[in-house]
């Protein structure tokens, strides 16, 4: 039965800015240069790191919305894309099935950071980082590929594996930064397995 508490004005306050703040994050990745390696059609970007970071930091729910907001800023026409991409064109594209599942994986990495014991480490983050940020990302990633791509399922998942050494570097490098993070403010999961914990009550 839920315990009928409520979030004090405070609380939402802080976690819209900090839905907003992460929703910027990875439009601000969009800054680095997309690499087309090997003349793929889905580039990589540092903006996967950012849906990692995201899960990670905010957890699951928050994660989740502040890659909403950024799907959805980019379907409003704002280039917010690495190469200044962005408007409903994107989603027809074969990085379309990557972009609708970044607030998914953004779940997913929340939602396993949070069950990964009391307190954020560094094996934890990177697990948390590869279930959400690669696993459950290549789920929606392939099959729009595919769609997209010209490709069968088949084809667009032997060419997803071009992208998952770097992927893996960045399930590395966002767990280092989100283990830094919960160092300096150690409650921010907490409050999330807290919550989760008072609505099961």
């Amino acid at each position: 039965m839920s315990s009928g508490t409520t979030a004090s004005p405070h609380t939402r306050a802080r976690d819209l800015a900090l839905i907003a703040t992460f929703a910027a994050l990875v439009a601000a990745l969009g800054v680095v240069p997309a690499l087309y390696p090997f003349g793929a059609a889905v580039p990589i970007t540092a903006q996967t790191m950012g849906v990692m970071l995201a899960g990670s930091v905010l957890g699951a729910r928050r994660g989740g919305l502040a890659l909403l907001l950024f799907v959805g800023l980019v379907a409003a026409g704002l280039p917010l894309l690495a190469g200044g991409r962005g408007g409903l064109a994107v989603f027809a594209g074969a990085s379309a099935g990557f972009l609708v599942g970044f607030p998914v994986a953004a779940y997913v990495v929340g939602w396993v950071s949070e069950r990964l014991g009391s307190s954020y480490t560094l094996v934890g983050g990177v697990v948390a980082n590869v279930v959400g940020g690669i696993v459950a990302l290549y789920v929606f990633g392939i099959p729009g590929l595919a769609r997209f791509g010209g490709l069968s399922l088949t084809e667009a998942a032997v060419a997803s594996w071009l992208y998952l050494p770097g992927d893996l570097v960045k399930a590395v490098v966002a767990a280092v930064i989100a283990r830094g993070v919960h160092q300096a403010a150690p409650d921010l999961l907490r409050e999330r397995r807290e919550d989760r914990v008072s609505s099961a009550a």
